[in-house]
């Protein structure tokens, strides 16, 4: 093996992304962020991840702002620091797969108002659906990083991500991402993947996982020693539980050892000072619940991310079966199975719950299966690792299905030109299509509030409010 060169490690800041994404449902807002922005800059950040992931969403659906707007004005106060956003592959930030116009357009203009590292995943870690955004990336000079949707398995041997490493340099990504959404790549196992993944590849190599099982830290410290070279933190108010480890905490971890990040403990503290007061304002008000602070160690028991086990319950609760919880979770890794053993990252995890839920109340087996479950085994989100459960896919879909075998987007025609039809009337600026594309509903009854706000009417807005926003 290769001798690990010591060197300081990188910082992501998480806090105007995922750190509030995970903890108060992305509910903080524009206005909230901005006036510490100057101070972020000082940092000294490798990146701010500030963009995509639910903020899209829930900037529009609850908080009625444009997020594109948002991007602007990040833009112009990050003048030294480096933007990054999550992007779903060919879901771009939604719930299915779009044309490649709609994909390629995307992208441009996420570049052209200021995103400089866009971190793009499958749910499948099906390279086929990221292929369009890295090309896109690429064309437009902004970094591609390739985020491996991480998970345990008997298909995910180290061999596994050694080989989808490859591949993803070849593809033309200019980094890679370990993206462990539920907690599970323990300290020792990063020490290992970290090691493998180095030797294999040329790329840099960031480290992204959640404190919800309770090991994140000690997973950092292990990647660090293994030469990580950057991990995603978020700043201690926004921080642990489902959530990532503190900024401060990690910084002061590796001061004066070669992995000294160099940055300054008191300008962090000043940034501190100004997110504890939001968040001590989302205690106050219920937007935070101190459960989602805490260790849940069924984590990794059931290997179900932290946002997964929620929306069980909640799924649960409506139907009056609370006592089928524990029925539910030993249900769900059989489903994962079925499935073909696919992540558990949004899609495939609200996927896999829901089937699960749907046959623990039903008392059989896909007696009932979700469209969602449908598509998956028709091939329509990609392929999957491992082969489907053939009794499975006879019960669910027949005798003869069809099942797509290509890259599912080959079927998508371009679709750009019928959205902006669609959506003429609302069009403001060139983004608005986007926004559409994503979420029609949503971005009508936005465009509505818009323009009643243009011309100082009190609009009506449709109540859009459902749902919540896993990664």
């Amino acid at each position: 093996m290769a001798e690990i060169q010591k060197k300081p490690v990188k910082i992501t800041e998480t806090i105007l992304r995922d750190a509030h994404q995970s903890l108060i449902a992305t509910r903080m807002t524009t206005e909230q962020m901005l006036p510490i922005i100057d101070k972020m800059d000082k940092v000294g950040y490798h990146s701010v991840e500030c963009w995509g992931g639910a903020t899209f969403d829930a900037s529009l659906r609850f908080l009625k702002e444009d997020p594109w707007d948002r991007l602007r004005k990040f833009r112009d106060g990050f003048k030294n620091t480096k933007l990054q956003m999550l992007f779903r592959g060919q879901n771009i930030l939604g719930y299915r797969p779009y044309a490649d116009d709609v994909v390629e357009y995307f992208v441009q203009k996420s570049v052209a108002n200021g995103i400089d590292i866009i971190r793009i995943f499958d749910c499948m870690n099906d390279l086929r659906n990221l292929q369009t955004a890295v090309k896109a990336a690429n064309k437009e000079k902004a970094d591609a990083q390739v985020a491996l949707s991480y998970t345990l398995g008997d298909a995910y041997t180290m061999d596994y991500w050694v080989d989808i490493a490859k591949r993803i340099e070849d593809m033309g990504a200019n980094s890679i991402c370990i993206k462990d959404m539920a907690g599970l790549l323990l300290p020792y196992e990063a020490t290992e993947l970290i090691g493998a993944l180095k030797e294999a590849v040329d790329l840099p190599i960031q480290l992204h996982t959640h404190y919800t099982s309770g090991v994140a830290s000690m997973t950092y410290l292990k990647a660090v020693e293994a030469g990580v070279d950057v991990i995603d933190t978020a700043m201690s108010p926004f921080a642990l539980g489902t959530s990532q480890p503190a900024t401060e905490v990690m910084v002061e971890t590796f001061r004066g050892t070669p992995y000294d990040t160099g940055l300054d403990q008191k300008l962090l503290a000043e940034i501190a000072d100004y997110f504890r007061p939001i968040r001590d304002e989302a205690l106050d008000s219920g937007l935070l619940n101190p459960k989602n602070l805490g260790v849940n160690i069924k984590t990794l028991l059931y290997q179900v991310p932290g946002g997964m086990l929620s929306n069980l319950t909640s799924q649960l609760k409506e139907q009056g079966a609370e006592d089928k919880y524990y029925e539910v979770l030993e249900e769900v890794p059989r489903v994962r199975k079925d499935l073909g053993e696919p992540p558990l990252v949004t899609p495939s995890s609200q996927i896999v719950g829901t089937q699960a839920v749907f046959n623990v109340l039903m008392g059989e087996r896909y007696k009932m299966a979700t469209k969602e479950t449908k598509d998956v085994l028709s091939g329509k989100y990609g392929a999957t690792v491992k082969p489907f459960n053939p009794d499975v896919v006879k019960k669910v879909l027949g005798d003869n299905p069809e099942v797509i075998t290509c890259r599912p987007a080959d079927l998508i025609p371009d679709e750009l030109d019928t959205l902006r039809k669609e959506c003429e009337q609302w069009i403001q600026q060139d983004e608005d299509v986007l926004t559409y594309a994503l979420f029609p509903q949503v971005a009508v009854d936005f465009f509505k509030y818009r323009e009643a706000q243009q011309t100082k009417i009190d609009p009506v807005v449709a109540d859009t409010e459902s749902g919540s926003y896993p990664v």
